[in-house]
C-alpha cells in the first residue's frame, strides 16, 4: 500500500528522571530530509534519531521537536566554587586592610556571586541506557506517523485508480473514434472538391491520395500503445511495497507528453474532447502523486 508524505506522531516517555516528549511531523519533499529541534545539552543524540527515522521515512521532510525536562524527582546537588569563593575572600580582605573597613563578607553576600555556586544533576542512567530509551521514544512517534500516512496512502490509492480508468475509459474511447476521424476527413474533403468545382467529377485517385497522406499523419497508434504500456505500468506501481512516488511522477508526465501528442495529430472534435478530458485526470493525478512517498 502506498503511503502519503504528510503525518504526525507522538510520543512521551518518563525514565530517571527525565520527562521526554517527542513531536514528529513530515511534509512533502523530493528527498529525505530530517530535522532535529532539541535542548543544546542533548545534541549528542541528534544523529541517534535522524537514523531511527530515516530507517523507517525513505521520502519527505520530517521535523522532530524534542522536549526533556526533569522531574521533581530527579537528584539535584548545590556545588561550590571554591576557588572563585577564596577569591572574594581575599579582595574583601584586601579592601578592609587598606581602608581601615569595618566588618567582613557574610554569608548572604557570597551567595549573591556569580557562578559561586552551580547546581549538579546526578544521571541516574548509563550512556546506553539513554540512547535506548531516546530510540524507543521516538519509534514510538514514527510509528504514530506512519500509520497517519498509510491511512492517507488508502485515499490517494483509492483517488488515483480511479483516475486511471477513467483516463482508460477516455483511450478507449479515442481508440473507437480514431478510425471514424480519417472518414469524416474523406468526406469533408470530398464535399469541399465538389463546392469548389461546382460538378460532382472528382479524381478518385487523387481523392485517395489526400487521404492517404491525412491517415498517416493523423494515425495515433504508437502513442495509443505506449500510453496503454504507462497506465499498466502505473496500476502496478500503485501495489509495489516501496518508494513510488517519483516513478509514479515519470509516468504521468510521460503518458501526459502521448496525450499531447495524441492531440496534435488528431484534427477531429470528437477526439479533441477527449484528449481534454484525459489531460484534465493526469493533472489531478499529478497533483495527488505529489504527496506520495
Amino acid at each position: 500500500m502506498i503511503r502519503s508524505m504528510t503525518g504526525f506522531g507522538q510520543a512521551n516517555r518518563v525514565f530517571a528522571g527525565y520527562s521526554v516528549q517527542m513531536d514528529l511531523k513530515t511534509v512533502n519533499h523530493r528527498y529525505c530530509e530530517v530535522i532535529v529541534r532539541m535542548p543544546r545539552e542533548w545534541l549528542k543524540y541528534e544523529d541517534l534519531l535522524k537514523r531511527t527515522i530515516q530507517q523507517q521515512i525513505k521520502r519527505g521532510r520530517a521535523d522532530l521537536f524534542v522536549t526533556i525536562e526533569r522531574t521533581a524527582a530527579a537528584n539535584q546537588t548545590a556545588e561550590l566554587n571554591w576557588t572563585l569563593a577564596e577569591a572574594y575572600h581575599s579582595a574583601a580582605k584586601q579592601l578592609k586592610d587598606r581602608f581601615g573597613l569595618d566588618g567582613m563578607m557574610q554569608v548572604k553576600d557570597y551567595l549573591h556571586i556569580p557562578d559561586l555556586i552551580s547546581i549538579k544533576e546526578t544521571i541516574e542512567v548509563t550512556e546506553e541506557e539513554m540512547e535506548y530509551e531516546l530510540k524507543e521514544c521516538v519509534g514510538d512517534a514514527v510509528k504514530q506517523l506512519l500509520h497517519m500516512r498509510e491511512a492517507e496512502g488508502r485515499n490517494l490509492y483509492a483517488d488515483t485508480l480511479q483516475r486511471i480508468e477513467a483516463t482508460e475509459s477516455f483511450l478507449e474511447q479515442t481508440i473507437q473514434l480514431a478510425p471514424q476521424a480519417v472518414l469524416d476527413y474523406t468526406a469533408k474533403l470530398r464535399l469541399r472538391i465538389q463546392e469548389l468545382l461546382q460538378h460532382p467529377v472528382i479524381d478518385e485517385v487523387r481523392l485517395a491520395t489526400e487521404v492517404a497522406v491525412f491517415a498517416e499523419r493523423a494515425n495515433v497508434d504508437e502513442e495509443i500503445t505506449r500510453l496503454q504500456s504507462h497506465l499498466q505500468q502505473f496500476k502496478q506501481l500503485l501495489d509495489s511495497m516501496e518508494p513510488i512516488g517519483r516513478k509514479l511522477d515519470f509516468l504521468v508526465q510521460e503518458m501526459n507528453r502521448e496525450v499531447n501528442t495524441i492531440g496534435s495529430k488528431a484534427n477531429h472534435a470528437g477526439l479533441t474532447t477527449l484528449v481534454v478530458e484525459m489531460k484534465a485526470e493526469l493533472e489531478k493525478m499529478r497533483e495527488q502523486i505529489q504527496n506520495i512517498e
